[in-house]
């Protein structure tokens, strides 16, 4: 068999004295083996503790011990009056060595005798008689040899002596104890135990020999017939009888025996007892438990070898099979299965006597230990008792012996003993005690440590736990005797520990009450300096805890008082402070192990039926944690309370890294939809309780009822739900339009089997029975039709005898329960119950019997709502319902998995943060802190993992409301002392010192930024409160920007930081410390209205500042900033542009009452106040903080871009109340927005051209910088950026207003040269072209003019200044850099200008202009610039004004100036014949006149400006030299266009005749009649223009070294002019009367001649007929086309060469 093995091997593990496997060795030696130390047979010698192996046992010989007890109990015995006349045979027992002359005895089979008959027991293994024995060796021997022996009557000795002798003698011829029969051995020392007449020392003496038996493993389960021995032993233990004598000695038996039944069944033999042996073993323990006349000792060492017997008794069960529970009958009702369950009343029962003797079973009458018997008396039945008692015990003993193979104790005498122990917790059994049901408690909770699982396994045992168990447990718990409380309390844990798969509903009313005594309900109080909104969350009371439904309305006269209801166990209430802890303990013990709340939710908030366990518990715990819960309890609650929080919060921190289940996802959404099941049904419960009409429809609508009309669907649901109202669902369903509902409700009730009072008693705690006749008639009805339909009842004979009756029911609970009758009212009786209903069952009475029960019944419990019990049956019916819904409820269900965590956090996070924050602000201890502050990390951890971003948000929230530094106005700077010390700058600031004061502060602010490092993306609508920290400690150079190499803003440097108010430097100041020094000190700053210096705990707390700041490791946080999701990133730009000065419109104003003035701080010194804007560090960081998150890629642009652009371009419109170096760094922003976001539709170039436009020129000149630097990005690669920027006409302001700027003059220049390099015709052909266009080349122009003419002031003075040098004969000091950088930018402007008019062509043709038109916009452009009226060539600085005339000629020669579509060779049209008919011939003949006008608008004027005195005196050196150009500029000017000039036709003008028709006329007035019209003719013209500027350009300077340079220069060009124009045959030598006019070319050359001889001749006199002579009188006159002599055309053209 299993439990054989198990108790060998357990035999095995032992260490045995003796070796008793060799029997050869045994039998060669007439002594037994001696103890053994090794594997060799060596004799015995001295304990050698250095040997390897040693083994402690006895150190004599077995046998002899056995015989030496023998002799022990026996002497003791003899001493004893009543056996001092023993025989002496008594004494000798019997020879040692069977003699010569002995017989052997035969061997005799076993009889198959009866129980009856007395068996014998063999000294070695035969059998032998138990009982007494005459003289068996005498009379053997004369009867064997025929002797004849004396009639003499011998002394008969007494039996229990007769024993011992007799096993004396067996043991004669024993050699090996271990193979002697076990029960012959323990016969003796047996019957010593179970004899009334033997005293307590003797009886002490046989229990102490049969435990050294066992100890010395004299008898071991190898032994044969242990079985029946061990047997023995149970039976003679548990009937323990002795005289008694004296208490203490009498205990001491007690003790031992105690000893011998613990020692008994711990060892492997006592797993052959069988089942009726435990059960008397185990009653004998428990009456010694529960007799209160036995010692305190006695009691609590009996408790203590129960608690031990009870460990090994249910550590059997891991070993037994589960048996399947008995059938049950049909029909029967759930609180029946219990009795069904136990054992019969014929079956064994351990039943302890509470009174009288100790032993034995209690089923027979035993003589109880205080009896005490004479000598004389007990010596006058001594001679018989021995007998009397071995005949009355030798059919048990036959029948032990008959069963040697009896099977060991099982299920049996563990459920009877687990019963026992239930029975006695029984609060209404009043034979119990408190100290009887301690006892029991503290055995049960060893018993379900041990085999607790084991015990839920077995169907007769988990019954027993389903209902007695938890009955009596729950109710025990209600008491205020602490020690009771605390058992029951530790018992309960125990027990849904390890059973509570089992115990659902049971589970949920034992919680329910804890909550409801513990749940403070009354308000937080509020804290001074805590802010109300850091613990909000946590609930005033739970949800299971409803208002006494009782009412003055509800058909009770009364309500139930609240003090009564507590006592019934239906309320919380209150309970000692010493109660209160002993139940927050045992919740903290339920709450220790990881699984259980995530089973309460699973099991309970996501069940409809039930409460929401897990939420009422965290918010139980959590009301209990704050410090006031002390005043109802203890001071250990509210750690405790706190303690239960952090370890469920640690639970669930550990099960964030383990997996989850691949089945999870579906069984997630399933509890889901029921919580949102759950939470409709308790709203539209509500909505019910207050409207039911509403209440079904709210229930409809959310798809909880399918179909109201449907009565049956509509009553299953209102039957089912407990969250309604008993009194409004009564109200509802007795309406007369609800009548089938009514019918469907009732309808739903099963009353088959029941009698009528207990299925109205079914029925009426489903509602609450209206006050009105009509609708309790209404409701009677429809329950007799549905009773008598349901139940087949004899007694009823009709529905109107069943109306009757019920009637009459209901009148008979209201008579005996009406509180308004008096008490000297006679109540109803029996008998007028009866006599009220005589003859109303069909015309005969109801049965007598059947009136009765229900009287009895209604007697004993009222009919009313459970809730509303008043009286002791309460309980009993709240427990017989909870047993009803148990099968329906189903397990529990087990849940060692983290699926359920993400949920179950999202329902209790609230009041844990809100007890976090509560606790840390009123917190004093250091171990307090540290475990708040883990348990803020642990809920961040947990909030991010799962999604909670809600509760992440409220952790940022509380956290950094504690630290300070989240305050919406930032504490003033102005007072900011920065204070150097050896190499380390500190910043002494109002924010750091408070920062350094507070350790709370500092702790909640690296718990905030730690958490938030890594779970950045878990914040929602919170960051507003990171981002103030971080602009806070910014502002306060706690923090600095990270440096980023790929940041797109790199290249702007830090953020400057509001200079410090002072500066000391530490090192560099003296040690004053005198207190006039300091004192001095103090003087000097109040009169300079500094700041003091900084104290030395000041100086300490900024640095515990600086090191706090520094662990919190922001630079990582920043950095992980950028790594957000564009969504999440798109909230935290939000957050930094809503924290700019007057939000939430983002833009940066001035805060004068918010922030100081700046100052300028001098080391050591005073300051200086510093007018204009506030320079505010803190928003610069925030946008520049916004703008690195917004430029990280196309993604956080497009999600997050608008928003920046809209601040930064408020911002750059309110510039002027702006700090200037803010304006800068928020320009620069803007522009590097523009240049990654022009491609979106919110960001438009134009726009933020505009603004920047708009400043005013000083804040334009302070943000010159950023805004060229922007703009030099914005344009540096061609594309649409480009394009749209040199569109607006704002870019070409913003450039032309900084042209002139001491430092981004340059860079201006240099946008310019890139514009213009890009637009040369080589960049054009690229498909990215985007240089300067139509529409920007006036502004380039412009702005390259500008500069040049810039020069003009600057560049004179230099070279006046570098004249008088030479003059005076001195070296010219070197010009001022910024002056000589002016002239350099000029003459690079002019070689800009130059190209820039070599795109004129190409802009022509691009342009939408007419020809005419737009050859004026773009050549006359460049021509006003050059040659304009301020153009270059009028400079006063002489370098800049040749390089502008030597560009002029460039220019002029240029092929591209005119084109020859610009030419028109058509006839002339007059003016009134341009029509609009003939739009092509005046278009054509206004271009024709448009680039003429570099005669007549270009160059004329400008040598008439440079002949000027006034320009004249500006550069008196130079100015000769640039007329002797400009000569040479007029010159090759109509030599290059003359050809063109000559094609143009002329027009008819009309003129006065006059001598000659130059420019120069007479003042003489022709008269009308003189008039003439003429025709013009412009090459005629345009020569006698500059034949006029040539003479006034050689008599401006007459009698100078310049005037003869002029006038060799203008003789020069003159003639050359003539040769040309003669070679080309326009200027031909004619008479003024001999030339005849054919046609226009012959009136332009007689013109030509007329006007160039008149002119010439004034001018160079004498050089026409030098060049042109007059032929001779006899000659022929040359024709006009007759060719030039070769000579003195070669000499013509070499002179234009």
């Amino acid at each position: 068999m299993a439990f054989l093995d198990v108790a060998m091997r357990e035999q095995r593990t032992q260490s045995p004295v003796y070796d008793f496997r060799d029997e050869e060795r045994t039998s060669a030696s007439q002594f037994p083996p001696v103890p053994h130390f090794s594997d060799e047979d060596v004799p015995p010698a001295p304990l050698d503790h250095s040997s390897p192996r040693y083994e402690i046992g006895i150190r004599i010989e077995p046998v002899a011990l056995v015989t030496q007890e023998c002799i022990t109990l026996t002497s003791a015995m003899r001493k004893h009056a009543r056996w001092a006349q023993s025989s002496v045979s008594a004494i000798l027992g019997g020879s040692v060595q069977p003699t010569s002359l002995q017989v052997p005895e035969q061997t005799v089979p076993r009889p198959n005798s009866s129980r009856g008959s007395t068996p014998r027991i063999d000294p070695v293994g035969g059998k032998s008689t138990i009982g007494p024995t005459v003289s068996d060796d005498e009379s053997t021997l004369a009867s064997r040899w025929g002797l004849r022996t004396k009639k003499v009557k011998p002394v008969q000795d007494n039996p229990l002596l007769s024993a011992f002798a007799k096993l004396r003698r067996d043991l004669a011829n024993c050699r090996d104890v271990s193979k002697f029969d076990a029960p012959a051995l323990l016969h003796p020392f047996l019957q010593v135990i179970r004899s009334s007449s033997t005293s307590a020392t003797i009886t002490s003496l046989a229990v102490m020999s049969i435990t050294k038996f066992l100890n010395y493993n004299l008898i071991t389960i190898h032994s044969p017939r242990i079985a029946p021995a061990m047997h023995l032993l149970s039976a003679a233990i548990t009937h323990c009888r002795f005289e008694a004598s004296d208490t203490a000695a009498d205990e001491v038996v007690l003790l031992r025996i105690l000893r011998l039944m613990e020692l008994a069944i711990s060892r492997p033999e006592g797993l052959l007892l069988g089942d009726e042996s435990v059960c008397e073993m185990m009653s004998t323990g428990l009456s010694m438990c529960c007799q209160t006349r036995l010692s305190e000792v006695l009691r609590r060492s009996a408790e203590m070898a129960m608690v031990t017997m009870c460990q090994i008794v249910f550590g059997r069960l891991a070993e037994l099979k589960i048996e399947d529970p008995p059938v049950q009958p049909s029909g029967r009702s759930r609180s029946n299965t219990t009795r069904s369950m136990v054992p019969p009343v014929d079956e064994m029962k351990i039943q302890p006597p509470l009174m009288g003797s100790v032993m034995g079973n209690g089923r027979e009458p035993r003589p109880s230990t205080d009896n005490r018997a004479s000598y004389e008396s007990n010596q006058e039945i001594s001679g018989g008792e021995g007998q009397a008692s071995a005949e009355k015990d030798a059919p048990r003993q036959a029948q032990i012996e008959e069963d040697d193979e009896s099977t060991p104790y099982a299920l049996p005498s563990i459920r009877e003993l687990f019963r026992v122990l239930i029975d006695l917790l029984d609060p209404h059994n009043r034979q119990h005690t408190n100290a009887m049901r301690i006892m029991a408690l503290r055995i049960l909770d060893v018993a379900l440590e041990v085999a607790g699982p084991f015990i839920a396994a077995q169907p007769t045992l988990a019954v027993l736990v389903e209902d007695d168990l938890c009955r009596h447990l729950f109710q025990l718990v209600r008491s205020e005797d602490m020690v009771l409380l605390n058992s029951s309390l530790r018992v309960a844990g125990t027990l849904l520990t390890t059973c509570r798969k089992l115990l659902k509903l049971q589970q949920e009313l034992y919680l329910s009450y804890l909550i409801a005594c513990l749940h403070i309900k009354v308000e937080i109080p509020l804290e001074p300096g805590i802010d109300s909104a850091l613990y909000e969350g946590v609930p005033q009371a739970p949800k299971l805890v409803k208002p006494a439904p009782s009412q003055p309305s509800s058909g009770r006269a009364t309500p139930v008082p609240v003090k009564d209801r507590r006592q019934l166990g239906l309320e919380g209430g209150q309970r000692r402070p010493e109660a209160r802890e002993a139940m927050v303990e045992a919740i903290g013990t339920l709450i220790r192990m990881p699984v259980f709340m995530a089973e309460l939710f699973v099991n309970y908030d996501c069940d409809v039926d039930r409460q929401d366990l897990c939420e009422d518990m965290v918010g139980l715990l959590a009301r209990n944690a704050f410090p006031d819960a002390a005043t109802w309890s203890t001071t250990n609650v509210p750690p405790l309370c706190l303690d239960s929080l952090l370890t469920f919060i640690q639970f669930l921190t550990d099960g964030i890294s383990q997996a989850q289940p691949e089945d999870a996802a579906e069984r997630i959404a399933q509890l889901r939809r029921q919580r949102r099941r759950k939470k409709i049904i308790k709203s539209g419960s509500t909505k019910f309780n207050d409207n039911p009409k509403g209440g079904v429809a709210f229930l409809v609508s959310n798809g909880i009822i399918d179909n109201p009309d449907d009565p049956v669907q509509l009553a299953k649901f209102l039957k089912s739900t407990t969250h309604l109202s008993k009194k409004v669902l009564g109200d509802f369903i007795t309406k007369k339009t609800n009548e089938e509902l009514l019918k469907a409700f009732i309808g739903l009730f099963d009353f088959d089997g029941k009698r009528i009072d207990e299925a109205l008693r079914e029925l009426l705690t489903s509602f609450r029975l209206p006050g009105e006749s009509a609708l309790i008639e209404r409701i009677v009805n429809v329950f007799v039709e549905k009773f008598l339909n349901s139940s087949i009842s004899d007694s009823i004979a009709d529905q109107d005898a069943g109306f009757v009756l019920t009637y009459a029911i209901i009148m008979l609970n209201t008579d005996l329960y009406n509180p308004n009758v008096k008490k000297s009212q006679k109540r109803m009786t029996v008998e007028d119950f009866a006599r009220n209903l005589r003859g109303v069952n069909a015309g005969k009475d109801f049965d007598q019997d059947y009136l009765q029960d229900i009287y009895d019944a209604i007697n004993q419990n009222e009919i009313i709502l459970p809730e509303e019990h008043d009286n002791k049956n309460a309980f009993d019916h709240a427990w017989k319902t909870m047993l009803l819904n148990t099968q329906n409820a189903g397990q529990l269900e087990l849940c060692n998995t983290n699926a359920f965590d993400a949920e179950m956090f999202s329902a209790t996070w609230k009041p844990i943060v809100a007890t976090l924050c509560y606790v840390f602000m009123s917190a004093t201890d250091d171990a307090v802190y540290s475990r708040v502050v883990s348990g803020f990390d642990q809920c961040a951890q947990l909030a991010a993992k799962y999604g909670a971003t809600e509760a992440f948000d409220r952790i940022i929230y509380s956290l950094s409301q504690i630290s300070g530094l989240a305050t919406e106005i930032p504490l003033s700077t102005s007072l900011n002392t920065e204070v150097q010390v050896g190499k380390k700058k500190v910043m002494v600031s109002e924010l750091a010192v408070r920062l350094g004061r507070d350790y709370r502060a500092q702790l909640s602010t690296i718990v905030l930024l730690r958490s938030l490092q890594g779970f950045e993306i878990a914040v929602g609508e919170t960051w507003v409160y990171v981002v103030r920290i971080l602009r806070n400690l910014f502002v306060n150079a706690l923090i600095t920007m990270p440096v980023q190499s790929d940041n797109k803003l790199s290249d702007l440097g830090p953020i400057p930081l509001q200079p410090p108010a002072k500066v000391i430097d530490k090192d560099g100041k003296l040690a004053e410390t005198g207190i006039f020094s300091t004192f001095t000190s103090y003087l000097s700053s109040y009169a300079a209205d500094e700041p003091p210096e900084p104290s030395e705990e000041e100086l300490e707390n900024t640095l515990s500042s600086v090191d706090c700041v520094a662990a919190c490791r922001v630079e990582d946080l920043l950095t992980n900033l950028l790594t957000l999701p564009s969504e999440q990133l798109e909230k935290l730009v939000n957050a930094l542009l809503s924290e700019m000065p007057d939000a939430p419109s983002p833009v940066v104003v001035v805060k004068p009452d918010v922030r100081p003035a700046p100052v300028t701080a001098r080391v050591n010194g005073t300051r200086t106040a510093k007018h204009g804007p506030d320079y505010d560090a803190g928003a610069v960081f925030l946008l520049e903080l916004a703008t690195r998150l917004v430029l990280r890629d196309n993604d956080t642009i497009a999600t997050a871009g608008e928003a920046l652009t809209n601040a930064l371009q408020s911002a750059v419109r309110n510039a002027s109340n702006i700090h200037p170096l803010a304006a800068s760094r928020i320009v620069q922003y803007l522009l590097e927005l523009l240049r990654h976001s022009f491609e979106h539709d919110f960001m438009r170039a134009p726009v933020v051209l505009h603004a920047i436009s708009s400043f005013n020129d000083m804040l334009l000149d302070q943000t010159a910088t950023a805004v060229v630097k922007g703009l030099t990005l914005c344009v540096g690669q061609p594309g649409p950026l480009r394009a749209d920027a040199i569109a607006s006409p704002d870019f070409w302001s913003i450039l032309q207003r900084l042209h002139q700027h001491k430092t981004e003059a340059d860079n201006v220049l240099a946008i310019l040269e890139k514009l213009t390099e890009d637009s040369s015709p080589t960049q054009s052909s690229s498909p990215t072209f985007r240089g300067i266009t139509p529409d920007s080349y006036t502004p380039a122009l412009t702005l390259a003019t500008s500069f040049a003419t810039a020069a003009s002031m600057p560049g004179s003075i230099i070279e006046q200044r570098r004249d008088l040098a030479h003059r005076r004969g001195q070296k010219p000091r070197p010009p001022r850099p910024e002056d000589a950088a002016i002239v350099q930018r000029a003459l690079k402007a002019i070689t800009v200008l130059y190209a820039l008019g070599g795109l004129a062509p190409q802009l022509i043709k691009q342009s939408a202009l007419e020809r005419g038109e737009a050859w004026k916009e773009y050549w006359g452009a460049i021509f006003r610039g050059l040659a304009g009226v301020d153009g270059i060539a009028m400079s006063a600085c002489r370098e800049v004004r040749n390089r502008g005339v030597s560009v002029l000629l460039r220019i002029l020669l240029s092929d591209d100036l005119v084109q020859p579509e610009d030419l028109n060779t058509s006839e002339q049209v007059e003016s009134d014949e341009v029509e609009d008919d003939d739009k092509s011939k005046s278009t054509t003949q206004q271009v024709n006149n448009e680039w003429t006008a570099i005669f007549s608008e270009v160059l004329f004027p400008l040598v008439a400006r440079l002949l000027k005195p006034e320009v004249h005196k500006a550069d008196p050196v130079g100015m000769g030299e640039t007329r002797v150009v400009m000569v040479t500029v007029l010159c090759k000017a109509f030599l290059k266009y003359f050809d063109q000039l000559a094609k143009i036709p002329s027009r008819t003008i009309e003129s006065a005749p006059s001598t000659q028709d130059g420019p120069d006329t007479t003042d003489e007035k022709p008269s009308a009649q003189q008039s003439r019209t003429k025709q013009e003719f412009v090459l005629v013209r345009a020569w006698a223009g500059t034949l006029e500027l040539l003479d006034r350009l050689m008599n401006a300077s007459v009698g100078t070294k310049e005037g003869e340079a002029l006038e060799e220069a203008v003789a020069e060009g003159v003639k050359n002019v003539l040769l040309v124009l003669g070679d080309a045959g326009l200027l031909v030598r004619a008479g003024d009367s001999n030339l005849k006019v054919h046609d226009d070319e012959d009136e332009m050359q007689a013109q030509l001649w007329r006007e160039t001889k008149h002119r010439v001749e004034v001018l160079l006199p004498g050089l026409m007929e030098e060049i042109f002579p007059e032929p001779k009188a006899s000659s022929m006159p040359l024709p006009a086309s007759a060719p030039v002599p070769d000579g003195a055309a070669g000499d013509e053209k070499g002179t234009m060469a």
